[in-house]
This record gives C-alpha cells, sequence and structure tokens, in this order.
C-alpha cells in the first residue's frame, strides 16, 4: 500500500494534510473540506480505553478506513493515520460534492440545497453511499469500493481551526479543521480556540 508519510504522522497536522483531498465511494465523490483529529491519548476518542471488536480499524496501517455509527443512527467515516498499533484517525466532518451529484440528492432527499448534501459526518457517508460495511478498507487500494486521492496540501492561509463538537471529553483541543470560507462546511461554524489566563 502506498502511504503518503503525511498520513503516518498520528497528530493535527495529519487532518490538515486531508484537507483539499478527494474521498470516492462507487461513482460519487466529494473533496474533503473538513475534518477532527482523534488518538488513543484523547479522551474523546474511540481508542481512549483501547482496542475492542468496534474500533479495531484505528489501530490498522495509516490509510484504512474505520466507520462507526453515531447515536445508532449515522454513519461517520474516519481516515486512519499514524502508525500500525497507534490508534489514531480524522473524522471527514464535510466534503464539496465532486462526482455523482444526483446519486447524492437520492440518497439525501431532505437536503434543501447543494451545501446540505454533505455537511456534517452523517451527510457525508449518507450522500456517498459509506457504511459499516467498508470499516477496515484499504483506502490506497484500487479496488476497494472507497477510496482516498491525497491532493496538494492547503496552504496554511486557507485553513482554520478550532474546537471539536459533538462531544462531551477533551472540548478543549483546537482540532477541527475547515477550508476557510468554504460553503460546504458543517454547522455550527468554527469558533476559534481561545487560551486561558
Amino acid at each position: 500500500m502506498t502511504v503518503n508519510t503525511d498520513l503516518l504522522q498520528a497528530g493535527p497536522e495529519s487532518a490538515k494534510r486531508l484537507l483539499g483531498s478527494v474521498l470516492r465511494c462507487g461513482t460519487t465523490s466529494g473533496v474533503i473540506v473538513e475534518t477532527e483529529f482523534y488518538d488513543q491519548t484523547d479522551p474523546a476518542s474511540h481508542t481512549f480505553g483501547g482496542m475492542t471488536p468496534r474500533n479495531w480499524p484505528m489501530f490498522e496501517a495509516a490509510g484504512h478506513l474505520y466507520v462507526y455509527r453515531s447515536y445508532g443512527i449515522h454513519w461517520c467515516a474516519n481516515v486512519v493515520v499514524g502508525e500500525h498499533g497507534y490508534g489514531s484517525a480524522v473524522l471527514i466532518r464535510a466534503v464539496e460534492p465532486l462526482q455523482g451529484i444526483d446519486a447524492m440528492w437520492d440518497r439525501r432527499p431532505k437536503a434543501n440545497r447543494p451545501t446540505d448534501l454533505a455537511s456534517g459526518p452523517g451527510k457525508v457517508c449518507a450522500a456517498l453511499g459509506i457504511s459499516g460495511s467498508h470499516s477496515g478498507s484499504n483506502l490506497f487500494d484500487p479496488e476497494s469500493a472507497v477510496r482516498l486521492e491525497l491532493r496538494d496540501s492547503a496552504p496554511p492561509s486557507l485553513v482554520e481551526s478550532g474546537l471539536r463538537v459533538g462531544i462531551s471529553k477533551a472540548k478543549q483541543q483546537p482540532w477541527r479543521f475547515a477550508l476557510v470560507g468554504n460553503p460546504h462546511v458543517s454547522r455550527p461554524r468554527i469558533k476559534r480556540a481561545t487560551s486561558r489566563r
């Protein structure tokens, strides 16, 4: 498996690195515009308590896919980063639809505008057709149903960061990243992290 060395870094930089890259599933694809980083030292991460039958893909080599169901309803997709055996991944929070947009509308009939098709982790999986059956897939295997195409890193001036959302622990970590001004970023919009005095 060919893996960009940036994904071998188990840290927030890997979440920034994925911005602008393309996530594909079948005939649908989207440009990644928003991410969040999680790893095994993070109380908000699924791997904080060690490996389980659910989270084992997060301990695979960088470039694998970890998919979990949130609140028993929505599938959420994560790109595994870091060395094999270290539980870390990047949650794909939003993509800008690129290909197969008609299929996305069919899968997301309640979306009321293009920017709502994949603006949230559950919406990403629904729009692209990603489910738990894809968890553990090698994103760099050309035969895989779900694939990742790494593109050039976004310039720092085009990346904003802030606090992660939808978590009850480690809320202070500014590990949410997005492309500045992109209308497909999920709500709430990024609030920049502030340091305590």
